[in-house]
């Protein structure tokens, strides 16, 4: 049986704890990226990641389906849950309500 050493805590010296004085003298990156790069590369930092949010969002619902159903829109690859999606909006419109 194999003695596993036993390493010693070292302190992280990379991210050293900022002191009451830093913290107030700290900018948002906001501030002070368009002083340090180009306005192009500045305004790219700061943008956003990620999607964008769409200005009409759709609600999560759990919804059972017959398999033959699940499998034909999913056989397509991703993509199938807007699918089944634009084929029940395609219907609303085949079929206006008359209530």
């Amino acid at each position: 049986m194999s003695k596993q050493k036993i390493q010693p805590i070292k302190p992280i010296t990379d991210n050293p704890t900022w002191s009451n004085q830093e913290i107030a003298l700290a900018q948002a990156a906001r501030d002070v990226i368009p002083t340090i790069f180009s306005k192009t590369r500045a305004t790219s930092l700061l943008m956003p990641r990620g999607r964008p949010k769409a200005d009409v969002t759709k609600v999560r619902v759990g919804i059972r389906l017959s398999p033959e159903v699940l499998n034909h829109f999913k056989a397509s690859g991703d993509g199938w849950q807007t699918r089944i999606d634009s084929a029940l909006r395609q219907y609303i419109s085949e079929h206006p309500s008359s209530h």
